[in-house]
């Protein structure tokens, strides 16, 4: 009999508190029995046969053995020392994991109690001689393991240095021969390199990652917060086995190189589950990749979480309580449109309201809303889909995008008949999206007929709290950003200075800032008068509209960006001079 099992097997009151949680008698005879001949731990069997859950296991072993139960590790600055010392394999194999800087020292954090052999090899050699041995679930200590070793992982550009110390020609030859790109558990160098590129991407809080083939090397760049920077610096030779795996990785054919192509990669890192879109185009150097990073774990926002104010969130609220209509969000590529309607969607969703969006391609899994993905190959556009979405009996619908004049249509057409539709244009502003939809055709009738509201919007950096520092701004940039430079004198400007927390870019995360152009009486007479895009936005700033620039100062003067963030983004400029 094994130590764990003869140990099991004598304890009657754990029967007994077992028994009084509702576990048959037999049940905990087979435990013992599989635990006898297979070695197995009885936490595992009880789980797996459903005997109770794990957590109320877990409780009825601690009050029974006088072990703590954590019901959350302390992970918030795991000491990553001992993934030197163990495969991060044999840790989870064994559901055990130290924290060895927990609040009152050192903790080893177990799954199962009775596997004393484990804990006794890593604490003799981790030479931790006093420890407290604590319960906790099977995803707490799983998830401290997989956050501890990708801590513990070398930068792209600290694995690189280190692999290709003696020359790049010793690197390509260790990547051919080494280069099995099937194999998802090699530990060839490129392999390697790609993962620590993906994670490292995750860590740094990038939305991309661009691979660049140039005449002599290879450029790496992520996009953080909406600006790219550079990473790596690769060989030449380094391309062509780099790209391979990131197309065997998305299911690419390897061969083709002439043409573009898209894929798709899932990938789990630590804790969070991240979805890949992987683009790639053939260029004068050979062909360029762009992978766009989806955080899934990401729980899709609030209106409040977007950055409006509460005044804009009532108005918001109120839009996107319309029986019938539609609502353009307006903005460039990358200035989380669509974030914007998931949170509108999110806000109104229930089991009352019927909701199909059409999207390219769908970003966000919503529970309870219909989504469909468009496939042009099969001839699923926007308006294909849209037609057959409008025989769903939906309430709510949202396009993707209005991109011609035929899906412009079928929303418009759409919202006369009773349904609330969301869709996003590409748009410098709100009264823009105007003169674009009867450029598309759409008689200016139509247009007052249906649409309810235009937002625009762009997202700023915000300022890294930790290192901004307070300023006075000089007088042409005030009155660039709307401001009276008298009246403006007695507030608190900040900007930029850099530090360890932010990458030394002064800023960390983005927020939204918007403009709202709600159709009424007014503005429908002025848009039936002409489709100048200038004449509607005077109208509707006379009317109390808050441009992006107004509400760009607005976050300026709450400190939360800096006034250059706010000119890049609405593309006012600067003399060159004034620009820090």
């Amino acid at each position: 009999m094994t130590e764990s099992a003869a140990v099991i097997g004598s304890d009657n009151t754990l029967d007994e508190r077992l028994i009084a949680c509702g576990v048959p008698p037999e049940t905990i005879a087979e435990a013992y029995r599989s635990s006898f001949e297979n070695g197995g731990g009885i936490v595992d069997f009880l789980v797996q046969k459903k005997a109770l859950s794990e957590r109320m296991l877990l409780q009825a072993l601690s009050e029974e053995l006088g072990m703590p139960l954590w019901q959350k590790l302390p992970v918030d600055h795991i000491d990553t020392g001992f993934t030197s010392h163990f495969s991060i394999q044999y840790l989870k194999k064994q559901k055990i994991v130290p924290i060895v800087n927990a609040p009152d020292g050192p903790v080893v954090a177990v799954n199962d109690p009775w596997n004393f052999q484990a804990v006794d090899d890593l604490c003799q050699a981790l030479n931790l001689p006093e420890r407290l041995v604590v319960l906790a679930t099977h995803d707490e200590i799983i998830m401290a393991i997989n956050l501890a070793y990708d801590l513990s992982r070398s930068t792209a550009k600290e694995f690189f240095d280190e692999i290709s110390g003696e020359s790049t020609d010793s690197l390509i030859s260790e990547i051919e021969e080494k280069g099995d790109l099937l194999d998802e558990t090699s530990d060839a160098p490129i392999i390697k390199l790609l993962n620590l590129l993906l994670s490292g991407a995750v860590k740094d809080r990038a939305s991309d990652i661009h691979i660049e083939p140039y005449q002599g090397n290879v450029r790496v760049r992520y996009r953080i917060d909406g600006i790219l920077y550079d990473i790596l610096s690769l060989p030449r030779k380094i391309h062509s086995p780099l790209v391979s795996r990131v197309k065997v990785m998305a299911s690419l054919n390897i061969a083709e190189k002439r043409l573009p192509q898209d894929g798709r990669i899932e990938i789990r890192i630590a804790d969070r589950s991240v979805d890949i879109r992987v683009s790639t185009i053939p260029t004068s150097f050979g062909e360029r990749v762009v992978l766009r990073l989806l955080d899934k774990t990401s729980s899709v926002l609030r209106l409040s979480d977007l950055g409006m104010d509460e005044k804009k969130v009532n108005q918001f609220n109120n839009l996107i309580k319309s029986p019938y209509g539609i609502i353009l969000v307006t903005g460039p590529t990358g200035s989380g449109k669509t974030t914007t309607l998931y949170a509108a969607l999110s806000t109104i969703n229930s089991p009352e309201v019927n909701i199909i969006t059409i999207e390219d391609p769908v970003e966000y899994q919503i529970e309870g809303i219909g989504q469909i993905q468009v496939n042009p190959k099969i001839d699923l556009t926007f308006a294909q889909g849209l037609r057959s979405i409008v025989r769903q009996d939906p309430d709510v619908i949202l396009i993707g995008e209005v991109r011609d004049r035929e899906t412009a249509e079928i929303a418009i057409q759409s919202s006369l008949t009773g349904h609330l539709v969301f869709s996003t244009l590409h748009t410098n502003d709100a009264a823009s999206a105007v003169t674009r939809l009867i450029d598309m055709g759409i008689e200016p009738y139509l247009v007052t007929s249906s649409v309810i509201a235009i937002i625009a919007q762009r997202l700023v950096r915000v300022l890294c709290p930790k290192c901004k520092e307070a300023y006075t701004p000089d007088d042409e940039s005030l009155v660039n950003l709307g401001l009276n430079p008298k009246t403006s004198r007695e507030k608190v400007f900040y900007r930029k200075t850099g530090c360890a927390a932010c990458m030394n870019t002064g800023y960390r995360g983005r927020t939204a800032i918007f403009e709202i152009l709600i159709l009424d009486d007014s503005i429908k007479r002025m848009i039936l008068k002409t489709s100048d895009s200038n004449q509607i936005q005077d109208e509707a700033v006379r009317r109390g509209m808050a441009t992006l620039l107004a509400n760009g100062a607005e976050k300026v003067l709450e400190g939360t960006t800096t006034i250059e963030e706010v000119f890049r983004v609405t593309r006012i400029l600067k003399r060159e001079d004034d620009i820090e």
